[in-house]
């Protein structure tokens, strides 16, 4: 997937043949594991410090089933005691030490060489939920991979359920998929703070039904797909069957991160439009040209009620401010449809919508814009409407909506019809962002999935910067609006786990981060 950098999410079917056909013996099968291990520890580390950082006396509880799932939990467990090494860890058996597979018992071999007594072991039995410690820092969950069947047995039930209600345990980390998650889930679940899909990130954890035992999504590349990602085309690598969902990778990034050429000036990088603003929401349309320019967008000019436009340039003169005739109640009025016109010859791309109210004058500025406009155009907040995308039809519009603009808009089969010849990117913001194109009137295409952000995100301010950034990444590249999507939701969600990680989740202001989206291009 060279134009979308990302990977393909795979049935447990097609998982058990895909690795099956990467990994051809024991030896390469342990050499899996162990990166599955080590990336398990080095991405916990990185998410607990959301709240505050693994702490020195960490009290690790592992639960180990049978397989596979059990020994990336066994040697992610000796990586992170090996790095902290006042940490303890109690290893639970769901079905005994001697039901090891070869691979994990190897694992624990390797865990027992490295730790030693701070590696604690027993075996569950009926009753044995009640010996659960008074508290753990974290709680690893390598019971059951991606192939379990219920039902499942009472005591590792009984296990899970302790576990769930467990009022001391700070973090539940979920190895591939929650255990009792699968292509049909048990009565009983165990419910992650985040789930650490290895290798391939599975169908059964993107179904609503699971979506709380999941929690947040994270996708540890293996390099299961690297020598041959370009197999099978747009589809499943190696398979003559397309995938319809993937999921993005960092990798989205890189070109952001390279040296731009020294042969280049301002109009090289694009020349985004921002339409917005109103003196009832006058700090959404800030935000996203804040954000635009730091999209790396070379020249940004926003269309704001003539009201604001003064003090909003004394605060940002990087944009170029236009002040727009205003409605009675500060909205955008009709004549500032004259004031765009006659500046869109020199762009490259609009971003309409952030704080501009729902006044009926304002929205009929906003569909005489949408009739207008020759240019590819992102939706944004109030412009999120059915009239606005029928004035866009014919040309590329990218739409970032919640759950209830989604539905405002007729959900799936509003977006279609709007679309005409052009493309119309869908980007469905909520715990874990999915971006679709429907292109030239089409069916839906591929979903695209990001495992990046989290809670930090949920805050008013937050979609105004990400469509600030969509747009200036479309100004930059106007022919590929599913790849300004995508790029731009990633980068949204890799600064706010780098603002989440080094200020935590609650006392943060949401423009803090813009500070991190230069960090977030560098892994």
């Amino acid at each position: 997937m060279d134009r979308v950098p990302s990977h393909p999410v795979l049935s447990c079917a097609a998982a058990k043949a895909w690795e099956a056909g990467r990994l051809p013996d024991e030896a390469a099968e342990w050499q899996a594991m162990q990166r599955a291990g080590l990336a398990l520890a080095a991405a916990i580390t990185e998410d607990f410090k959301e709240i505050g950082g693994l702490p020195a006396d960490a009290r690790i509880l592992v639960l180990v089933g049978k397989g596979h799932n059990g020994g990336d939990a066994l040697l992610a467990a000796r990586a992170l005691l090996t790095a902290i090494p006042a940490a303890t860890a109690e290893v639970v058996f769901c079905f005994g030490e001697t039901t090891l597979r070869p691979l994990a018992a190897r694992a624990l071999a390797d865990l027992r060489s490295s730790v030693g007594p701070r590696a604690a072991t027993r075996l569950v039995a009926k009753g044995a939920p009640g010996l659960l410690a008074p508290g753990y820092a974290l709680c690893l969950d390598g019971i059951f991979g991606f192939q379990f069947r219920p039902p499942m047995d009472d005591a590792t039930a009984d296990l899970i359920h302790a576990v769930n209600a467990h009022p001391a345990i700070r973090f539940r980390a979920a190895v591939d998929l929650p255990s009792g998650v699968g292509e049909t889930n048990a009565p009983t679940v165990f419910r992650a703070d985040f789930t650490y899909a290895t290798g391939i990130v599975k169908q059964p954890v993107l179904l609503s039904a699971a979506a709380a035992s999941v929690g947040r999504l994270r996708y540890l590349d293996l390099g299961f797909f690297d020598p041959v990602a370009k197999l099978g085309g747009p589809g499943c690598p190696g398979s003559a069957s397309p995938a319809t969902d993937y999921v993005l990778t960092q990798d989205i990034l890189a070109p952001l991160a390279a040296l731009r050429s020294s042969q280049t000036d301002k109009r090289t990088f694009g020349h985004l439009l921002v339409v917005g603003g109103s003196r009832s929401y006058p700090g959404a349309v800030v935000l996203a040209v804040r954000a635009a320019l730091r999209s790396g967008a070379g020249l940004v000019t926003a269309f704001v009620p003539e009201r604001l436009a003064p003090e909003y340039a004394a605060r940002h003169p990087e944009a170029m401010w236009v002040g727009c005739p205003e409605t009675a109640a500060g909205g955008l009025a009709g004549g500032t449809v004259d004031l765009i016109q006659a500046r869109q010859s020199r762009a490259t791309a609009m971003l309409m919508g952030p704080g501009m109210s729902a006044e009926p004058e304002v929205i009929e500025t906003m569909v005489a814009i949408g009739r207008m406009s020759a240019i590819p155009l992102v939706l944004d907040a109030d412009a999120l409407r059915p009239e606005v995308l029928a004035a866009a039809q014919g040309r590329s519009v990218v739409c970032t909506p919640h759950a209830g603009e989604y539905e405002r808009i007729g959900g799936r089969a509003g977006l279609r019809p709007a679309s005409g010849s052009g493309d119309v990117v869908t980007v469905l913001k909520g715990p874990l962002t999915r971006i679709v194109s429907n292109s030239g009137g089409s069916e839906t295409g591929p979903t695209y999935y990001s495992p990046f952000g989290g809670p930090v995100l949920a805050r008013g301010g937050s979609g105004d910067i990400l469509a600030g950034l969509i747009g200036g990444l479309l100004a930059q590249s106007p022919a590929d609006p599913l790849l300004a999507a995508c790029r731009g939701v990633v980068w949204h969600g890799r600064a706010a786990d780098l603002l989440a990680r080094a200020r935590g989740q609650v006392a943060i202001e949401l423009s803090e981060t813009l500070e991190q989206l230069g960090p977030a291009l560098h892994p």
